[in-house]
C-alpha cells in the first residue's frame, strides 16, 4: 500500500464525510435551538480541519530535500498542526462563552426525535471512520493517519455524551440546564483536542529523547558486533518526519588510533541506517572520560 496515496485518500474521505455530518448536525441544532448539537457539529468540522491537514502535510512533507532544506520538508506536519490547534482553541472559546451565557439566562431546549436520530447516526459513522483510519495507519505505519483516527473517535465519544444528555433531558424536564452543560462539555473537548495537537507538535519541533526501546535495540545490535568493548550514551533523536536522525556518544580505549575509532563509528552508523532506517552521527570519547560538571 502506497503511504502517500493512502494518506491522501483517508484525508479526502474524512473531509467529505465530516462536511456532510457537520451540515446535518448544524441543521438539527438550528431546528432544535440546541447549543450542544451545534457545538458538536463544529467539533465534527474540526475533524475536517485535521483531515485537511493530513492532505496538506502529505503533499508538502513528501517533497524531496533541497539546498535550503537538506533535512526534507516533513516538519510541515507539525507546523500545520499548530495552526489547527489555535483554530480549535478559538472555536472552543466561542462555545464556552455562549454556553455559560445560556446557563446564566436559564435558557432551555426541547429535544425531539430528530436530535436523537442525528446524534446516534453520527456516533456510528464517526466510529467507522476511526476504524478506517486505524486500518490505513496500521498498513502504512502512518502516525498522522492514526492520530486522525483518534480524532474521529474523540468526536464519537463527545456525541455519545450529547446523546445521553438529550435522552435524559427529554424524560426529565427539570434538567433545563442540560443543553448548556453539554455545550460546555463539548467546548472542553475541543480545548483538549487543541491542547493535545499543540503539545505533540511543539514537542516534536523542540526535539525528543528516543524511546528506551529504541536505544535498547541499538545497544543490542552494537553488542552483537563489538561485544562489551565500547559503551554508548547521550542518545538524541532528531525527527524530521520524512527522515529521522540519531546522535550518540561511544567510549573507546584511549590508546586506539583515530583511524580505528573512525572505522568503528562508521560501522555503527551503517548498521543503524540499514536496520533502523535513520541516519546516525557518532561522537567518540575515551573510555575513562567523564564530563566535568559546570
Amino acid at each position: 500500500m502506497n503511504k502517500l496515496k493512502a494518506q491522501i485518500t483517508e484525508g479526502v474521505v474524512s473531509v467529505v464525510v465530516n462536511a456532510i455530518l457537520f451540515g446535518v448536525k448544524f441543521w438539527a441544532g438550528m431546528i432544535t435551538g440546541s447549543i450542544a448539537l451545534i457545538a458538536d457539529a463544529w467539533h465534527t468540522l474540526s475533524d475536517s480541519l485535521t483531515s485537511i491537514l493530513v492532505i496538506f502535510s502529505a503533499k508538502l512533507s513528501s517533497r524531496k530535500p533541497d539546498k535550503q532544506h537538506p533535512f526534507g520538508h516533513g516538519r510541515w506536519e507539525q507546523i500545520s498542526s499548530i495552526f489547527i490547534a489555535f483554530i480549535l482553541g478559538i472555536i472552543g472559546y466561542d462555545f464556552l462563552i455562549n454556553s455559560i451565557d445560556r446557563l446564566k439566562n436559564k435558557e432551555t431546549v426541547v429535544f425531539g426525535t430528530l436530535a436523537i436520530v442525528v446524534t446516534a447516526v453520527s456516533i456510528v459513522v464517526k466510529e467507522l471512520m476511526a476504524q478506517y483510519a486505524f486500518y490505513i495507519g496500521r498498513k502504512t505505519d502512518n502516525v498522522i493517519v492514526k492520530a486522525d483516527g483518534w480524532h474521529h473517535r474523540s468526536d464519537a465519544f463527545s456525541s455519545i455524551v450529547v446523546l445521553i444528555g438529550i435522552i435524559v433531558s427529554k424524560f426529565a424536564t427539570q434538567l433545563w440546564w442540560m443543553d448548556s452543560a453539554l455545550g460546555i462539555f463539548c467546548a472542553l473537548a475541543i480545548f483538549y483536542a487543541a491542547f493535545e495537537i499543540l503539545k505533540e507538535s511543539t514537542s516534536k519541533l523542540l526535539g525528543e529523547e528516543p524511546e528506551q526501546g529504541l536505544t535498547d535495540k541499538i545497544n543490542a545490535e552494537i553488542k552483537n558486533i563489538y561485544g562489551d568493548d565500547l559503551q554508548t550514551h547521550h542518545f538524541h533523536l532528531h525527527n524530521y518526519v520524512s527522515q529521522k536522525e540519531i546522535t550518540l556518544h561511544i567510549r573507546l580505549e584511549k590508546t586506539m588510533t583515530i583511524e580505528n575509532g573512525h572505522k568503528i563509528a562508521t560501522v555503527i552508523e551503517k548498521m543503524i541506517e540499514e536496520k533502523f532506517n535513520m541516519a546516525a552521527t557518532i561522537h567518540i570519547e575515551p573510555l575513562e572520560y567523564r564530563e566535568e560538571k559546570l
